[in-house]
């Protein structure tokens, strides 16, 4: 770490790793687009809209089994809405078919099959017990809600919020491919993003070792066939994963140098203070470990000038 220690204007390593936990960034880096993917919400309901509006009849009905059965048989389309409303996800055809054991004693089942196209008296009788007794009867029946297509954007909303450990690696990803890009366009040097060996073969002809067929750089930057691999991540907790994470950062730190890559790991986050040890252990065996101060402070321009 000695060239950052210089281009940092600090003495010594020690000064350099205390410079590195004394300006990780504690209060995270949480933005708007963190908590709820708006767009995907309303792509996830726009396709059942007229389905969820024509299900709104069904509100405050009191033969709620009757009338759906009937809205099925003239309108067969609506049961494509219903596994939303119960935050259902299909991968497959054979998903649509549901086994719900009705004698936990005897183990028996009633099968009902959500895939029919255009059901049949039986078919939409079967249909409309399964959305009865799945609860939407109760809820519709009860006026618990007013509108389906406003119920449907929540139940998105409650899924989407699945994808927030995703956004939270994405949004680490993001601020650091601003500097990026940054130091790309002046320097005039290509870089790649999620890059495995097959796409820096196809960009630049470059061959490299990998130790899994799966593995993928966060960032790869070529400056004149000298390629430099990133490595980029933000953890708000500690935990077994951070030391795990340093150690494979150690191996994997060693293994692209001896194919004269430049290993360059670009972590922060208020997680580290509790698990220094092995952050230093990787500081100690290592050249570059950089956090998002660093980065503030036009040290990729160092490292590639």
């Amino acid at each position: 770490m000695k060239k950052l220690t210089g281009w940092l204007n600090l003495k010594s390593d020690n000064e350099l790793f205390d410079y590195f936990q004394n300006t990780l960034k504690l209060k995270g880096i949480t933005q708007w687009d963190y908590y709820v993917n708006w767009d995907k919400v309303y792509r996830g309901v726009l396709p059942y809209e007229k389905e969820l509006n024509l299900l709104n009849v069904l509100i405050g009905k009191d033969d709620i089994f009757t009338e759906l059965t009937n809205l099925i048989l003239e309108y067969p389309k609506v049961v494509n809405a219903i596994p939303l409303l119960l935050a259902i996800r299909f991968k497959t055809k054979k998903d649509q078919e549901f086994n719900i054991l009705i004698d936990p004693v005897n183990y028996q089942y009633d099968n009902f099959d959500l895939s029919i196209k255009e059901p049949n008296q039986e078919e939409a009788r079967s249909i409309a017990t399964f959305f009865i007794n799945s609860g939407l009867g109760k809820l519709v029946q009860d006026k618990k809600v007013k509108n389906l297509v406003d119920f449907a954007t929540g139940v998105e909303v409650g899924l989407d919020s699945n994808g927030r450990k995703n956004r939270g690696g994405h949004q680490m990803e993001n601020l650091v491919e601003r500097y990026i890009q940054e130091v790309c366009n002046e320097l005039n040097l290509p870089y790649l993003k999620e890059a495995n060996a097959k796409a820096i073969k196809g960009a630049w002809d470059i061959e490299i070792q990998v130790d899994k067929s799966s593995r993928r750089i966060d960032y790869v930057i070529n400056k004149n066939g000298k390629l430099f691999f990133f490595e980029v991540n933000f953890y708000n907790g500690g935990g077994s994963k951070l030391k795990s994470t340093a150690s494979e950062y150690i191996k994997m730190n060693e293994y692209w140098n001896n194919q004269n890559i430049e290993f360059i790991w670009i972590t922060d986050g208020a997680g580290w203070l509790t698990t220094l040890k092995p952050l230093r252990e990787y500081f100690d065996k290592a050249r570059y470990l950089l956090n998002l101060e660093m980065l503030r402070s036009s040290i990729l321009k160092k490292v590639f000038n």
